[in-house]
């Protein structure tokens, strides 16, 4: 039997999907408000969540993040009852399973929910089996790393290219090798090949080997690094910076395994499993004609995409005892402790050089502590103290009524009393409008005795507008049934 919220402020939908649900020998949840649902889905255990986009308190589709962050998330079926293409879009980049318009019809709910529990089930079978991820080093626990090492896993047992894309510093190098660790090749050779840093005019002698007289200074064979990868796994990092008459020599490498050594007649084969990484958007490259597209659909067979440390700043606690741990023990000094605020700092600050300028960071603070048993925010750069400071002020309110300047004020006529009752202009507009809404709104739930889908198809306001301007101005649409 599987658990199934329905988040829904429509009382007529939700009851009727709750029923359907449980017709089927399974348990439904419905409730009406998004900040209900949330709370439901996160002490409760549900396997699949039917989402209203449109709610009283707030859009679905912003809390697809939260509903997701549990330690098994639920799968979400969004479902709307006006379709648009960019929410669908939306919907599935954050991890929807299904984008469903409304009227909702049995299959089109049991169809899809069935698909679902038969992959969770298999998804349990898995992890049952499957043996525990050496992260190498990875550190944390928030949803975007916990997405990326789901990735890990499953190009592990695959022999596809990968292709990890991530800002400088996100650990690109640290998860290509988490891949390999996880595979069947983890006990042959890890091959780095530095793109960006591949002279030119010795690439191909790099990549393939030469044989002995083959240029000037070739006095013995030697093996190249496709060589040495085969039967394990080739990473070209920074491969955006892989010229262009390069790339198309490696295409061919890519599609055939196999290479010619400078100087030989002969061809050779490796069987290198590829994983390659670029902190620039390959995409944007193709088009800016920098990048073969040919050769970014063969690398990019499993794209993997790294979050920036300012996206998980839950992570920044746990990173930082791992860093300290380290840089103590490699300066031979006794581990130290932190004061909370020294972690509010760094919480507060954006990484642009994200885990590994945080690695930095944190030898500075231990050097500069190196005697001191605790670090606190003191020992931290003075620019990262500078943001964390300036981040937590608060900027003045701007009043929405322009300020009378000194040289007006010495304008006005003597007899300023009469004046004083009357209100500012635009402080007056707002007062007449919110009472003609009100008045309005009244009318209208009077005319519609309180039905929602009547009183949006008279005023043209969607049903998130209209609920909002109901509680604005204390409306009780029940009172008009």
């Amino acid at each position: 039997m599987a658990n199934v919220l329905i988040i829904d402020d429509d009382l007529e939908m939700g009851g009727m999907l709750a029923e359907l649900v449980n017709s089927v020998d399974h348990h439904a949840e419905h409730v009406t408000t998004l900040q209900a649902g949330v709370q439901e889905a996160l002490e409760g255990s549900y396997d699949v969540i039917f989402l209203d986009v449109r709610m009283p308190d707030g859009c679905g589709l912003d809390a697809i993040d939260q509903l997701l962050g549990v330690e098994f998330p639920p799968e979400i079926i969004v479902i709307t009852g006006q379709g648009d293409s960019s929410d669908a879009e939306l919907a599935i980049t954050k991890g929807a399973w299904d984008y469903i318009q409304k009227p909702l019809s049995p299959k089109r709910i049991i169809q899809p929910l069935n698909r679902i529990l038969k992959y969770r089930d298999g998804l349990r079978s898995i992890s049952r089996h499957e043996p525990k991820l050496d992260r190498e080093e990875i550190v944390g626990t928030s949803t975007v790393i916990r997405e990326c090492l789901d990735a890990v896993a499953k190009s592990a047992h695959s022999s596809a290219n990968v292709l990890i894309t991530g800002e400088t510093g996100t650990g690109k190098e640290l998860f290509a090798r988490a891949i390999h660790n996880n595979s069947e090749r983890r006990d042959r050779n890890f091959i780095v090949i530095d793109c960006a840093a591949l002279p030119e005019t010795l690439a191909e002698s790099a990549l393939f080997g030469h044989e002995k007289g083959a240029f000037t200074g070739a006095d013995r064979t030697a093996r190249g690094l496709i060589s040495l990868a085969d039967g394990g796994t080739l990473f070209l990092d920074e491969v955006g910076e892989m010229n262009l008459n390069l790339q198309k020599v490696f295409l061919r490498v890519l599609q055939e395994h196999k290479y010619r050594p400078v100087g030989s007649k002969t061809e050779r084969s490796s069987d290198f499993r590829l994983i390659a990484a670029t902190n620039r958007n390959p995409v944007l490259m193709v088009q800016n004609s920098l990048f073969r597209e040919d050769l970014l659909y063969r690398l990019n067979s499993i794209p993997l995409t790294l979050p920036p440390l300012r996206a998980r700043k839950e992570d920044i606690e746990p990173l930082t005892n791992r860093f300290i741990s380290r840089v103590c023990r490699s300066l031979h000094c006794e581990p130290k402790d932190f004061s909370p605020e020294f972690i509010e700092t760094l919480q507060n600050y954006d990484w642009p050089g994200n885990v590994r300028q945080l690695l930095n960071t944190v030898e500075s603070a231990v050097s500069e502590a190196l005697y001191e048993p605790t670090l606190f925010s003191k020992h931290l750069p003075r620019e990262i103290r500078i943001k964390a400071v300036t981040s937590t002020i608060r900027q003045p309110e701007t009043n929405a009524a322009e300020p009378v300047r000194p040289e007006r004020e010495a304008r006005l006529p003597a007899d300023t009393n009469e004046l004083s009752p009357l209100p500012n202009f635009k402080e007056h507009r707002r007062m007449v409008m919110q009472q003609a809404e009100k008045a309005y709104l009244k009318k209208l739930m009077k005319a519609t005795r309180g039905d929602i889908r009547k009183s949006c198809i008279i005023s043209g306001l969607g049903r998130t507008r209209l609920y909002t301007l109901l509680k604005e101005h204390d409306i009780d649409r029940m009172g008009w049934e």
